[in-house]
C-alpha cells in the first residue's frame, strides 16, 4: 500500500503537529506501508528547511518539501503541481489540518482524480480552533473549501471522542473516525542528565510544562497558579521546556520575574532526545492546562512515562486520564489549576497509583502500535469501497 501523506509543516524540531506525522511515518512503515509525506519548508517562526532536505522517518518513509511563499494560509505554490502529477500513484492520501493551501489542494486534487483521502483536522474544528485567529475568515473557508473537502472525505480522522463532539457542532456532513495518536515509550532515564544541564533546579523536587510557549497552552495561568500555591509546596520548583515567539516569550518572563518566580522557574527551552527523556524521569508530575487540545501529544508522553498528570478539561484526552485514576483535570483560572497541583502533590501514596495507571492507559490506549493497527484498518476499509 502506497500512502501520501501532506501536512503544511513538519517542523519537527520545534514540537507541535509534527511529531504526530512523525510517529504516524514510522509506525506505517513498520507495517510495509510505503509513506511520502509532503509539506512546506516551513520550520517554526521565521525558519525554513534547508534546501532538498530528505530526512527519512524509517523504512519506506520519505519527505518532499516546498518553498513556502506566503506565511497567510502556508501557500506553497509548487505543491500544487507535483499533486497533480503525482497523487494517482497512491492508494489513500492522508491529509493532516485544514485552513491552509496544501491542505485544500490535495483534497481537490485527489477528488478529481478520483483517489480516497483522510482529513485529519488537527484540532482546527474544535471551538478554540474556529473562534481564534480570524474566525470571520475561517467561517468563509468553511462554506468555500473546508466544508467540502470534508463532506467528501473518506473519513475523517478525529484524535479523540472529544474533539469529534466539538467537530460536529460545526454542522458538516462527515464521516468521522477517532484513532487516538500512537507514542512510543521513553528510552529508560534518571535525573541525571536534566539535573547536570540544569543546576539551577538544585536537587529540587519540579513539575513539568514540556509543551509550546503559546497563549492557547494557557502558560500565564499556569504561572499565576504556580504563584498561588508557593507556599503550599515549598521548595518545589516548575520546570518549563519549549520554545516560543520572543515577544510571547518575554511577556512570561517578565509577569514570573514581577511575581517573584525567577529563584523558583527553570526556563529549559526546547529539549529532546536523552534530556527530554531525563526531564521526565525526574519530574514529580506533569502540568498541562491549555485551554483547548485536540489531543495531548505530550499529555500521552508524559502518560507513558509514568507521570501523573495535571490537564486543563481543554486538554482532550483529559477525561481519559480522570476516568484511569492517572491524574486530574481542572478549569483553565489559575485557582483551579492551583488547587489540581496541590491536590496531587499532597496525595504522595496516590501519586504512585497514579503513575501505574498512567503507563497501563498510554499502553493500552496511546500506543504506537495500536495506532499503526487501527490506521491500516481504516485505510483497508476505504480501499475495499
Amino acid at each position: 500500500m502506497r500512502v501520501l501523506h501532506v501536512i503544511p509543516s513538519v517542523a519537527a524540531a520545534h514540537g507541535g503537529p509534527s511529531k504526530a506525522i512523525v510517529a504516524i511515518e514510522q509506525v506505517l512503515a513498520q507495517h510495509g506501508v510505503a509513506i511520502t509525506t509532503a509539506t512546506t519548508d516551513d520550520d517554526g517562526p521565521g525558519r525554513r528547511q534547508p534546501a532538498n532536505k530528505q530526512p527519512m522517518a524509517g523504512a519506506g518513509a520519505s519527505r518532499v518539501y516546498f518553498p513556502k511563499r506566503l506565511e497567510f494560509y502556508k501557500v506553497a505554490p509548487a505543491m500544487l503541481p507535483w499533486l497533480w502529477r503525482n497523487v494517482r500513484n497512491f492508494d489513500v492520501v492522508h491529509i493532516h489540518a485544514l485552513f491552509s493551501f496544501s491542505c485544500i489542494a490535495a483534497a481537490l486534487v485527489a477528488r478529481l482524480q478520483h483517489v480516497p483521502y483522510v482529513i485529519r483536522p488537527l484540532g482546527t474544528l474544535t471551538r478554540y480552533g474556529v473562534t481564534q485567529r480570524r474566525p470571520w475568515l475561517k467561517q468563509i473557508s468553511l462554506v468555500l473549501f473546508e466544508g467540502p473537502a470534508l463532506r467528501h472525505a473518506s473519513a475523517v480522522h478525529f484524535t479523540s471522542d472529544d474533539e469529534q463532539r466539538e467537530a460536529a457542532q460545526c454542522g458538516i456532513a462527515m464521516k468521522g473516525v477517532v484513532i487516538p495518536l500512537g507514542i512510543e515509550a521513553p528510552a529508560s532515564a534518571t535525573d541525571a542528565l536534566v539535573r547536570a544541564q540544569f543546576p539551577a533546579l538544585q536537587g529540587a523536587p519540579y513539575l513539568l510544562y514540556l509543551s509550546r510557549l503559546d497563549p492557547k497552552k494557557n502558560v500565564e495561568g499556569l504561572l499565576q497558579a504556580f504563584a498561588q500555591c508557593r507556599a503550599q509546596m515549598p521548595g518545589v520548583k516548575l520546570f518549563i521546556a519549549g520554545n516560543g515567539a520572543t515577544e510571547y516569550v518575554a511577556t512570561l518572563a517578565q509577569f514570573a520575574s514581577t511575581a517573584g518566580l525567577n529563584d523558583h522557574i527553570v526556563w529549559a527551552g526546547h529539549i529532546e532526545g536523552d534530556l527530554k527523556a531525563s526531564a521526565l524521569a525526574g519530574a514529580l508530575l506533569f502540568v498541562l492546562p491549555s485551554f483547548s487540545e485536540n489531543f495531548g501529544i505530550a499529555a500521552a508522553e508524559a502518560l507513558m512515562a509514568g507521570l501523573p498528570c495535571v490537564l486543563g478539561k481543554g486538554v482532550a484526552i483529559s477525561q481519559d486520564v480522570v476516568e484511569a485514576g492517572a491524574g486530574v483535570a481542572v478549569s483553565p483560572d489559575p485557582a483551579s489549576i492551583a488547587a489540581g497541583l496541590v491536590q496531587l502533590l499532597a496525595a504522595t501514596a496516590g501519586r504512585a497509583n497514579m503513575a501505574k495507571n498512567a503507563i497501563v492507559l498510554a499502553h493500552s490506549k496511546f500506543s504506537a502500535q495500536a495506532m499503526g493497527v487501527n490506521l491500516m484498518k481504516l485505510y483497508s476499509e476505504i480501499l475495499k469501497k
